[in-house]
């Protein structure tokens, strides 16, 4: 009987203030694609891209959300289940930075992670490539105040977009692994594959 280790799925989630390029980052990531034409997320989007893990093979479900106050409802049940949540901002607007602190405190509320004080999240700076630039080292005093990892790039120019999908990935398999191993009591799942029964009966 043949057994390989299934996949592990992850649910990454990108949140943030409308217009940041929440979209563009996760497009640019998976597609490779950049347009120029802004078209406000309705809801939400997903996208998927399976990756190599250190050895793990992982499908990334990457979960786009929509940063007006109208969709903010569909956090509540979007948010259950994530394994890692990318805080977005744009390095042009402070406001859209100082908005993390509150979709932070939005997301451990309504997504209920089994431990909040060690749930990872990575914050993400957008378009580095305006020179109008309104955050910098406030960004990184922040996030070692809230023990998060702190990246930034440029969906536009594809500018480190890879890094924090990649850290993402590793904190969220972490996240994902240690769950596992509290529910289940080990981390190592398989798949039998189906074999083929032939009736032997020669009568």
């Amino acid at each position: 009987m043949n057994e390989r280790k299934c996949p592990v799925t992850l649910k990454i989630i990108l949140i943030g203030d409308s217009g940041v390029g929440k979209s563009s980052y996760m497009n640019r990531y998976v597609n490779h694609r950049f347009t120029n034409m802004y078209r406000a997320t309705v809801g939400t989007d997903f996208l998927s891209k399976t990756v190599n893990i250190d050895g793990d093979t992982v499908t990334l479900q990457i979960w786009d959300t929509a940063g007006t106050e109208r969709f903010q409802s569909l956090g509540t049940p979007l948010y259950r289940g994530a394994h890692c949540c990318m805080l977005v901002f744009d390095v042009t607007s402070k406001a859209s930075f100082s908005a993390l602190d509150l979709w932070r405190k939005e997301f451990l509320v309504q997504g209920e992670p089994q431990d909040p004080s060690d749930f990872p999240f990575i914050v993400l700076g957008n378009k580095t490539d305006l020179s109008d630039r309104e955050v910098s080292q406030s960004a990184l005093q922040w996030c070692e105040e809230i023990g998060a990892e702190y990246f930034e790039g440029s969906a536009k120019e594809d500018l480190d977009v890879e890094k924090p999908f990649q850290r993402a990935a590793q904190s969220g398999l972490q996240q994902y692994k240690k769950h596992t191993l509290e529910n289940t009591g080990h981390f190592q799942i398989t798949c039998k594959q189906p074999t083929e029964t032939r009736n032997t009966c020669e009568c």
